[in-house]
């Protein structure tokens, strides 16, 4: 039998505790993510509904299907920063017409949805998800084009999300511009290089130039209306290949295209029947010490999660610092590689390298639950060949062509976090729990060494050692590197695609992997030399 028999004690005091700093993280993200959902706040909001208009989360709303979730991808985007949390626009997965589409609204009450530097970082993360994963994608067009005041960091760069989309087209994927307001210089584009165009009558005003520009430039008088106005593009430059009534027709319209666009997924089907855990997904709250430095069993985690709470662990004897195995998620085929005590040894290296060659042979897509210090450092340990090990099971990640997912639970520090495929390994998706924590290692490890290194250097120069000054440094080190490890700083910089409630990982990582199957699913021919 490979169900997973938990011997989690929810009764414990132990457990109680951790689901209460659980508890306490998960508000902390909650009231960061109503910054982005409140938008440009009560007054932006109501001015816009004024105007006749829907917000950009309303418009989502109607476009999907009926009681479809939607995954919401780096909501924190920006956070931090100068700039209102979510980055000014809204991305995400949802079913339209039974179809996975990538949807992207930027938030008119947010300075008129104008892209800011932080916009261009999220919306190229939402293309690299669309390309990978051949995501139809659904613009909904209400922006103000770049902001102005930063234009010097948005302009050059920007070009890059026109290609993008024009590139999205050209490889078949089909891409859908709903025009609500205005889409102005740059932002004309979106609509001109998108496949399908629905245009909002007395609502869409689409131009390279406005009025005052035109007139600066050339003289020449003009309106909204009869320069860029929705019904000019339908019936006189051709822009518009529909012309909605209003924004609820729009919506209707976009719907009908996604119909009959005839999109079919190229991946395998899943396991027709899906089989909940045998566990209660709430109890995912209570597994991970608030204290990181306290190992947890993550095949606890496991059988919350994949279905039947069926877990096929692959060398179980050894390597035990990481856990190795193969389920199913919603039916789809999954290889799971988590962290169990931390530490990454030479033989977890050569299993995880072993595991995810035989992923690969068999086309299965592998997720990695982090929680790990990094690889083991000494004198027996460089001896015995960490280096090549690990930089082994890199190589392995690195060259692996199945899909991957990365789920931050834990610690996630130092060449650990590139071996468990960390952000710049990109895996098609990478989401983390309010527990996560990542850099290049514990902050008092890193406060540590800084003081051991001044002590070395004070005394080759036979100088006194400053106590009390080198106390303070480690003590300001150690606090910049704990508030910079922290998920929310790192979803903010788009390190992630979001911080998910723990008790949602298997909703979430089943959009994620249904939304991998639209692509197909094959492993790689080889890799890279292993050093042995």
């Amino acid at each position: 039998m490979t169900t997973f028999r938990s011997t989690l004690d929810t009764a414990s005091p132990e457990y109680a505790a951790a689901a209460e700093a659980m508890s306490t993280k998960l508000t902390e993200v909650e009231a960061e993510f109503a910054k982005a959902i409140g938008g440009g706040g009560p007054d932006k909001v109501a001015r816009h509904h004024k105007r006749g208009k829907l917000t950009a989360r309303e418009r989502i709303e109607l476009l999907l299907d009926e009681d479809s979730p939607f995954l919401e991808l780096c909501p924190l985007a920006a956070w931090g920063s100068d700039f209102q949390v979510g980055a000014s626009t809204i991305a995400g997965i949802g079913l339209v017409e039974g179809v996975e589409c990538m949807i992207v609204a930027p938030d008119p009450t947010v300075r008129g949805g104008a892209s800011n530097p932080w916009t261009l970082r999220k919306q190229f993360r939402i293309n690299d998800i669309i390309r990978e994963n051949r995501l139809p994608v659904i613009s909904l067009v209400e922006s103000a084009g770049a902001d102005l005041p930063t234009q010097k960091e948005v302009f050059i760069p920007g070009g890059a999300m026109f290609r993008d989309l024009t590139q999205a087209s050209a490889a078949g994927i089909p891409t859908i511009s709903l025009v609500f307001g205005n889409s102005t210089a740059g932002g004309a584009y979106i609509p001109g290089m998108s496949d399908y165009v629905v245009m909002v009558k007395e609502g869409a005003k689409v131009f390279l130039a406005g009025p005052p520009l035109v007139k600066m430039a050339t003289g020449e008088d003009s309106d909204d209306e009869t320069l860029g106005g929705a019904e000019m593009h339908a019936r006189t430059s051709g822009l518009a290949d529909y012309l909605a009534a209003d924004e609820q027709d729009a919506i209707r319209l976009g719907r009908n295209i996604v119909r009959r666009l005839n999109w079919k997924k190229q991946g395998p089907e899943p396991r027709a029947e899906v089989i909940s855990p045998l566990y209660d997904p709430e109890e995912l709250l209570g597994i991970v010490p608030s204290d990181l430095k306290i190992p947890f069993d993550p095949r606890e985690v496991i059988a919350r999660v994949v279905d039947g709470s069926d877990f096929d662990e692959f060398k179980p004897l050894y390597g035990s610092s990481l856990v190795t195995g193969w389920a199913e998620i919603n039916g789809y085929p999954i290889g799971i590689l988590a962290n169990a005590r931390g530490v990454l040894f030479s033989e977890e290296s050569q299993k995880a390298t072993q595991f995810i060659q035989l992923a690969n042979k068999k086309n299965t897509p592998l997720l990695f639950l982090h929680n790990t210090t990094g690889y083991m450092v000494g004198k027996e340990y460089e001896h015995g060949g960490i280096i090549k090990h690990g930089a082994m099971m890199i190589n392995a990640v690195a060259n692996s062509k199945v899909p991957h997912i990365s789920l931050l639970i834990g610690a996630s520090y130092g060449a650990g976090h590139y071996g468990m495929c960390g952000r710049a390994f990109n895996p098609r998706f990478l989401f983390a729990w309010p527990s996560a924590k990542s850099a290049v290692m514990g902050g008092a490890q890193l406060a540590g060494v800084i003081t051991i290194v001044q002590r070395g250097a004070a005394e080759s120069k036979g100088l006194p050692f400053d106590e009390e000054g080198a106390a303070g440094l480690a003590a300001m080190v150690e606090a910049q590197i704990e508030a910079e490890a922290m998920p929310i700083f790192l979803s903010g910089r788009l390190f992630d695609d979001g911080i998910i409630d723990p008790r949602d990982t298997r909703t979430v990582l089943g959009m994620a992997l249904s939304a991998i199957h639209t692509a197909p699913i094959k492993g790689a021919d080889g890799f890279g030399v292993f050093r042995m």
